[in-house]
């Protein structure tokens, strides 16, 4: 087998057609190239060049390596400039697994301005349900994941990211906007849309409703808080959402009043936990706090309000878990 500098001395010497020049752009002096071309021609059993007239004439074996030498230095450069783009964060593929409150809010803003600065990455975003979310993390098919729930799953770490209230999106014009809070009682008789029984948000409904002791009565089940809102814009009835639902509206007609006692939902990200997250990840992790702190500053802001609510009126944190007995 033929050493990288072997060969790279035999491809200048093909390119230049002399050891001297050959020497002089590997920076090497002409007994270093005379030698090690010798040690080449040892290895392989025939010589690559003819000495005639004081002169290098390469042989038929030489032109027939020549092009898988040349294709071979190229291919290499590929993985160095690769290795390169990879060191400084600038290419590569990024696979990203989020519920589709996350991806169609948050990510999708962070997902253009990683790439306005980083236009060689390619993205995979997929939306699904938080468990598929965190298995997908688990085997390694997502490099990062967005959840609003907790989710038991061996092999990955979920770590707050955000907070958003939980309450109702109505029109602007409803009666219940012009309060800064609303309570189950105030919804009485409304017609309310409500994610799915089995997600988390339609689950937080349900217990919100069961602690005041009011009964729920859905008019709409949805499994998506963008189409929550546009059934809300057409006047289909009120949506229990969280900030991310009303983000994803994007209609300065709709707004969200939070409920009494306040509840916080918190977003998550999840990371496997016995990988490092590649230098792609981090960067784009990075980016979605920066896209959270600058598009949504009040939700932040209503994580440490919410606390402090809680304190002040005995209120808790309805989607904490129980405490181990």
């Amino acid at each position: 087998m033929l050493s990288l500098r072997e060969l790279d001395v035999f491809r200048r010497i093909m390119e230049l057609g002399t050891i001297t020049a050959a020497a002089e752009t590997l920076h090497i002096s002409q007994p270093a190239v005379s030698r090690m071309l010798q040690q080449a021609e040892q290895r392989l059993g025939f010589p690559l060049f003819l000495r005639r007239k004081k002169r290098l004439v390469a042989t038929s074996e030489a032109h027939a390596l020549f092009p898988d030498t040349v294709g071979a230095f190229a291919a290499l450069d590929v993985v160095q400039r690769r290795a390169a783009d990879l060191k400084a964060g600038t290419a590569g593929v990024l696979n990203v697994a989020a519920t589709a409150a996350f991806a169609n809010t948050l990510l999708s803003a962070a997902v253009a301005r990683f790439r306005a600065s980083r236009p060689d990455v390619v993205f995979t975003l997929k939306a699904m349900m938080a468990r598929e979310v965190t298995l997908q993390v688990a085997d390694h098919r997502a490099d990062v994941g967005f959840i609003i729930d907790l989710i038991t799953v061996p092999g990955v770490s979920v770590v707050d990211l955000c907070a958003t209230p939980f309450g109702c999106v109505m029109p602007a014009t409803h009666r219940l906007a012009a309060r800064a809070t609303v309570t189950p009682a105030d919804l009485a008789g409304e017609p309310l849309i409500v994610l799915g029984r089995h997600l988390p948000l339609g689950i937080l409904a349900m217990r919100a409703f069961a602690e005041a002791d009011v009964p729920l009565e859905v008019a709409v089940e949805v499994t998506q808080s963008t189409v929550a809102c546009g059934l809300v814009r057409a006047g289909a009835g009120i949506a229990l959402l969280d900030g991310l639902g009303l983000l994803g509206a994007a209609d300065d007609g709709l707004v969200m009043r939070p409920f009494r006692p306040a509840i916080a939902v918190p977003g998550r990200l999840v990371l496997p936990r016995h990988r490092p997250p590649s230098r792609l990840a981090e960067d784009f992790v990075t980016v979605v706090r920066d896209v959270i702190a600058e598009s949504a500053p009040g939700t932040l802001r209503y994580r440490r309000a919410a606390r402090s609510a809680a304190r002040a009126d005995g209120s808790r944190d309805l989607t904490a878990r129980p405490a181990r007995r």
